[in-house]
């Protein structure tokens, strides 16, 4: 029976969150001649473009152009990765190649984020926006992580039932969206401690740890409640 293994960008297929806030800090000085901090972004990670900058403002204070300062943010953010380009995650074009080659699996992105950002994300990393059978941006959903939305479209393009898809995510709202959504979820900590990732049903420093063979052992037997790796 068909399955599918659905990949976020920030965080699974490049570790994009320490520019991502640094790029925001800096938006913020230029733009609201306001000093944020980088910690202050940790708990909006993978909640869309907007919903990042936006709730950093309302903690500040601040009344900000959302489009604006996504637009100087991304800005920012380019400048950045011109001088620190980012290779893909250990373990991401293992599993994206194993997944190609299984003729019952189907492989798809799935992020929060604009695709004037990602897509310069994913293939500075060597992946081919054409190796995955569905791409699904912020542009495509309504209602931002932890909804499930994101996941529910994109298990329907792709034509495959919610519970035989497995979800990477690294944050806790995408953790969430993806248990809504009836997926499995093996979660990274690339962006936060293990401890509040506890609601995905394994939980891995990296995506080297996990096989092909082992996660679609996940979609066919499911266990309740998350397993910690050692």
């Amino acid at each position: 029976m068909d399955w599918a293994m659905i990949f976020g960008v920030d965080g699974v297929v490049a570790d994009t969150e320490v520019l991502n806030a640094r790029a925001s800090v800096m938006m913020f000085a230029e733009l609201y001649a306001t000093q944020v901090s980088p910690e202050d972004f940790r708990e909006l990670v993978g909640t869309g473009d907007e919903r990042y900058v936006e709730g950093v403002a309302e903690k500040y204070g601040l009344t900000i152009d959302t489009g604006a300062a996504v637009e100087r943010r991304k800005e920012n953010f380019f400048k950045l990765l011109a001088d620190e380009p980012l290779p893909a995650m250990p373990g991401v074009t293992e599993l994206v190649q194993a997944g190609r080659e299984d003729s019952k699996c189907k492989i798809a992105i799935a992020t929060s984020g604009n695709k004037d950002k990602q897509f310069p994300v994913i293939e500075g990393t060597g992946l081919k926006l054409e190796w995955f059978d569905v791409v699904i941006t912020g542009e495509d959903v309504t209602r931002k992580k932890p909804d499930p939305q994101i996941y529910l479209i994109t298990a329907e393009r792709l034509e495959i039932a919610p519970e035989r898809c497995v979800v990477f995510e690294d944050a806790p709202a995408g953790v969430a969206a993806a248990r809504a959504a009836g997926m499995t979820c093996v979660a990274v900590t690339s962006s936060v401690g293990a401890d509040e990732l506890q609601p995905a049903d394994l939980v891995v420093d990296g995506l080297a740890e996990v096989s092909i063979d082992r996660l679609r052992e996940m979609v066919e037997h499911p266990v309740a409640g998350a397993e910690m790796k050692p």
